[in-house]
């Protein structure tokens, strides 16, 4: 079952957030405060939204919407997305098409995906009729 997460999904929502930066391999130390500040950020915002796998959260997908810096309407990007090994499958599948049906709610144009250098799920989109748009990089300065 994909719902809107509650305030009472929080530290459930924080955990599947630590998780997730561990599943990233990010160099650099997980931070409790913004996860949490993260969480309140896109479970009060109009331009937001926090969408849950479960009673008791499995999945996460935070996304919020913008107006596209060139003019091409509403689109909505994904925060994070990340699924627990365990609630894996069906279950992403289904939390994706929610997001889909959230952006529409908001008359978004588009909605946008990012996939990490650990766990490229390029194929999953493009069999979801999302195109490459842009490549990211990022350097380390400390």
């Amino acid at each position: 079952m994909i719902r809107h997460a509650t305030a009472s999904d929080k530290m459930a929502c924080l955990r599947l957030l630590r998780e997730s930066h561990e599943a990233a391999g990010f160099t650099f130390p997980f931070s409790a405060a913004h996860a949490s500040a993260l969480f309140d950020y896109h479970h009060t915002s109009p331009q937001t939204c926090v969408l849950v796998i479960g009673d008791k959260p499995d999945g996460l997908l935070m996304a919020g919407w913008f107006e596209h810096p060139f003019g091409a309407g509403r689109y909505a990007k994904e925060t994070v997305w990340y699924v627990a090994p365990q609630a894996r499958g069906r279950g992403a599948i289904k939390m994706l098409d929610a997001y889909e049906t959230w952006a529409r709610e908001q008359n978004c144009s588009a909605v946008g995906m990012a996939a990490l250098a650990t766990n490229d799920v390029s194929a999953l989109y493009l069999r979801r009729g999302y195109q490459l748009a842009e490549t990211h990089y990022l350097k380390a300065l400390l």
